[in-house]
């Protein structure tokens, strides 16, 4: 590996054990083995390359579930089992979805990093949808991510926030579940 990959794997072990905030520069370059120079030659900034390892980690991630689920595509079941999936995650040490909570909460304060990761929305989009639906993801059109899969995302960003903030008190699968429902039957008497 050279410096480039190098600085981003150090970033990644940073991001997941100090997250966005407390990471220095410093830090990466002793995870890294690499020096201060390399960040700017490779990556502009500190906040380019931590948002650059924040992306490729949720490419990384994967939803080893996600091809054991049992309820039918679009139905209740499987967004439920989905979700509570989901909040299993949540509830573990140094949990990905909490860096997100963190990355979201600062994005007024990182345009650049912002900017960055806004690109990753759609794709994110993409794969819920490809998830929820049972669909390969490229088989997802991007007016589907636009819409169901932005959707997804909201959901998603509501629950990483709830369970940042109070994991007490944040929602669990059954309950997104019966709030769903609800909507549906709403729609349905209004019809």
């Amino acid at each position: 590996m050279g410096h480039r990959e190098d600085l981003l794997e150090g970033a990644k072990r940073c991001l997941l054990e100090k997250g966005f905030a407390r990471t220095t520069a410093r830090d990466i370059v002793k995870e890294s083995g690499t020096n201060l120079a390399s960040i700017g030659y490779h990556y502009g900034s500190k906040d380019a390359l931590l948002a650059q390892a924040y992306v490729s980690l949720v490419d990384g991630m994967s939803f080893e579930w996600g091809d054991r689920l049992e309820g039918a595509p679009g139905s209740l079941e499987r967004f439920r089992e989905v979700w509570s999936n989901v909040v299993a995650s949540l509830r573990e040490p140094g949990s990905m979805w909490r860096l997100s909570g963190e990355i979201m909460a600062m994005g007024d304060q990182l345009p650049e990093v912002r900017d960055q990761l806004s690109l990753a929305q759609r794709e994110g989009g993409r794969g819920l949808v490809s998830l929820l639906m049972g669909v390969p993801e490229e088989e997802v059109s991007d007016e589907t991510a636009d819409t169901l899969g932005s959707f997804y995302m909201i959901v998603m960003s509501g629950l990483i926030m709830q369970w940042t903030f109070d994991p007490k008190t944040a929602p669990d699968a059954e309950q997104l579940t019966e709030g769903l429902r609800q909507v549906l039957e709403g729609v349905r008497k209004a019809e």
